[in-house]
């Protein structure tokens, strides 16, 4: 039953985080201090990591959202470049992730928002720079925000998904 309404307790803050705890117990049909102890087992454990919203980017003057794809020079691939990578990305306050993988022939990737086209292209000419003997090559796909979306950033369609 515990790890039962874990799950359900997942799946309606994922429907909405901003609900009380009571709101929540009267939903799942157990005690209020059964759904905050619940809640504070989850956030100690890492399941739950962060509360946040998603906001209307383009209303607080965002105009591009940019996936950026780098591959790094096979011959640097280690512990030190991703922490000289981690450093670098903390310097931009609109990546809001980055992570090294594989796929499409790259390396690393992040997702940035960027004010306007300026503003990006300055972004990815001071990672060239800094990083020239490091990175191969260096890819974007850009998105015009809130233009050709067929379905909007949520986080709430994984309430459906089995966990």
């Amino acid at each position: 039953m515990r790890k039962e309404l874990a799950q359900q307790l997942l799946r309606e803050l994922l429907k909405n985080s901003k609900r009380s705890d009571r709101d929540l117990a009267k939903i799942l049909k157990v005690s209020q201090p059964t759904i905050t102890r619940t809640r504070h087992k989850l956030e100690r454990n890492g399941m739950i990591q962060h509360y946040t919203i998603i906001p209307d980017f383009r209303k607080m003057g965002f105009e591009i959202l940019a996936l950026n794809f780098v591959k790094i020079r096979p011959k640097f691939l280690s512990s030190e470049t991703n922490e000289k990578a981690r450093k670098f990305v903390a310097k931009f306050p609109n990546t809001i992730f980055a992570s090294s993988g594989e796929g499409m022939g790259m390396t690393g990737v992040s997702i940035s928002f960027y004010k306007n086209y300026r503003e990006y292209h300055k972004s990815l000419d001071q990672m060239r720079s800094e990083w020239k003997d490091l990175v191969e090559d260096v890819q974007s796909f850009i998105i015009s925000i809130g233009e050709g979306q067929f379905k909007r950033f949520s986080l709430t369609p994984l309430k459906d998904v089995s966990l």
